[in-house]
């Protein structure tokens, strides 16, 4: 039997360890669960930064309506206030944590400016804040007393009151956890727990993401019977270096920011013809203009232009981004650099409240995972890692004054009665690589009614087959991604067929106008 703990937090980017700094400082006793090492995930690439209307000009008040106009109609005014209204005192704990964002000079922060914002207000780290913030924090985490770190272990499902017969009220009381490298896998008590799992941009070919982005906490919300909503909007990110060996490596959209320009093969601008604001046009636009131009004239990538600008101001703003493009024989300094749009943030997840509060008593989602309302149908640039630091703050306030320590209830362990060890894991990398092909060709930037509709078919012909697998072998690393990334296309596509309109980054050819009214997507598990 594994020890309980008073919080169980089930990923290790920077929505977990915020919560688990947070509840440690309380007093609670906390175990991050990460699928890696500590921080090796979304957070760790992210390169842009973490917007605050910190700047001379600027307000909160317009960080609101700059994030209102972005989500298209669909944000909750209370969340993006909720957010946007906390952002200076997130920034000061980060400060306060050690966190080392670029300055202007004395001790005025540098702020930068990217698609979607009015004003200049993207706090960075050079051009790798998530890789400064998480870094820190983890090295809090590490030498904290009342963090307990489980590296290389990931959640296969959730454990509650309802799941193991017991009456009453339905709780969260822990999670089943399978150990990698021991091939073990066990329960986890706890008080609470807390998913911070990150999005399921796995789901797709192509995407900025890292191996670990398979939407486990969203789909083991699901199985456990939380409310998930706006699945449909899956962000792409417009600038990934168009490369055979850079894994769609991110072009911060601070090189836009900073003046950089689109152009096609022949040295032609093109945003302009899409959107007043050009270059600096929301996320959505801007990868469907570049999605439009690459079909119509039959390119494989489109090209971002920085050279205009002094080599010496390249390499102060973007050391990382330029180090890595020399790694591919490109000169940002001197060159416009290969792009293509891939998969890149989830904006729909698991509901919650303004304390990350799901459905289920005693478990809280925070980060990308969660749907909180802030994004809307379209996230703004640079607001993810803020959710992560005001909604870690939040959970952990409200954990904190109004959960009991965990009182260690026995939890059964995990049957291995019935299954054998895999005969062969071909089938597993086939569907991998079938589901992640299918759903960028038919559930992509730009969507149909009928490419919908055979995406569904094919999906749950493989929910079928690895329901299947999953119940006749041990449980394995591959297997449980496998398993909730299939759920989560599902969940994907089915929030993309209800939604009867194009809003946001759900672009329908068959329904190219937006609705009067802007509703929400709310699955359930019932139906």
């Amino acid at each position: 039997m594994k020890p309980h703990c008073d919080a169980l937090i089930i990923g290790g980017g920077l929505a977990g360890l915020a919560t688990a700094l947070r509840l440690a400082a309380a007093g609670l006793r906390v175990t991050v669960v990460a699928k890696t090492a500590l921080t090796e995930g979304a957070s760790l690439y992210a390169q842009g930064g973490i917007a605050a209307a910190l700047g001379e000009g600027d307000s909160v008040e317009a960080h609101i309506q700059d994030t209102m106009r972005a989500g298209a109609g669909l944000c909750r005014a209370e969340a993006v206030r909720f957010v946007a209204g906390r952002a200076a005192e997130c920034i000061r704990w980060l400060s306060d944590s050690g966190v080392r964002f670029t300055v202007a000079g004395g001790d005025e922060f540098h702020l930068s400016r990217e698609g979607g914002h009015s004003h200049r207000r993207i706090l960075h780290s050079a051009d790798a804040t998530g890789r400064a913030v998480a870094t820190t924090l983890e090295d809090h985490a590490r030498r904290h007393p009342n963090i307990r770190l489980r590296e290389h272990c990931i959640a296969v499902d959730l454990i509650t009151t309802a799941r193991l017969g017991i009456s009453g009220a339905a709780r969260c009381i822990g999670a089943y956890v399978h150990d990698r490298a021991a091939a073990e896998t066990f329960p986890m008590g706890a008080g609470v727990v807390a998913l911070a799992t990150g999005g399921a941009s796995k789901a797709y070919l192509y995407t900025s993401n890292p191996d670990t982005s398979t939407g486990d906490g969203i789909a083991m919300a699901w199985r456990a019977g939380c409310r998930i909503a706006n699945m449909e909007f899956v962000q792409f990110h417009p600038t990934c270096l168009y490369h055979p060996r850079a894994k769609t490596y991110l072009i911060s959209e601070a090189v836009r920011g900073e003046g950089g320009r689109l152009l096609l093969p022949d040295g032609g601008a093109f945003m302009q013809r899409h959107d007043p604001r050009g270059e600096l046009a929301p996320r959505d636009i801007v990868a469907r203009a570049i999605d439009y131009e690459m079909k119509r004239g039959g390119h494989d990538c489109v090209y971002l232009d920085l050279s205009h600008r002094s080599a010496g101001f390249i390499r102060r703003h973007f050391p990382n981004i330029t180090r890595r493009c020399r790694e591919f024989n490109y000169d940002l300094t001197r060159e416009p650099i290969p792009v293509v749009p891939a998969a890149h943030y989830t904006c729909g997840g698991i509901v919650t409240d303004l304390h990350g509060a799901t459905d289920i008593p005693g478990l809280y989602a925070i980060g990308e995972c969660a749907s909180t309302g802030l994004h809307g149908a379209n996230r703004l640039a640079s607001n993810s890692l803020l959710e992560c630091i005001v909604f870690a703050a939040a959970a952990a306030a409200h954990i904190t004054r109004a959960v009991p320590k965990a009182a260690g209830m026995a939890l059964p362990a995990w049957d291995e009665s019935r299954v054998t060890d895999p005969d062969e894991q071909i089938v597993v990398a086939h569907n991998w690589d079938e589901l992640r092909r299918f759903m960028w060709g038919y559930v992509g930037i730009v969507r149909t009614v009928k490419r919908l509709h055979r995406a569904r078919r094919r999906i749950r012909l493989l929910r079928r087959e690895i329901s299947e697998h999953y119940g006749n072998f041990r449980v394995n690393n591959d297997l449980i991604e496998l398993r909730n990334l299939v759920l989560v296309a599902d969940l994907i596509v089915t929030g993309a067929l209800r939604r009867r309109e194009s809003r946001g980054l759900h672009y329908n050819l068959d329904y190219p106008a937006a609705l009067s009214r802007a509703r929400d997507t709310v699955l359930r598990l019932s139906g």
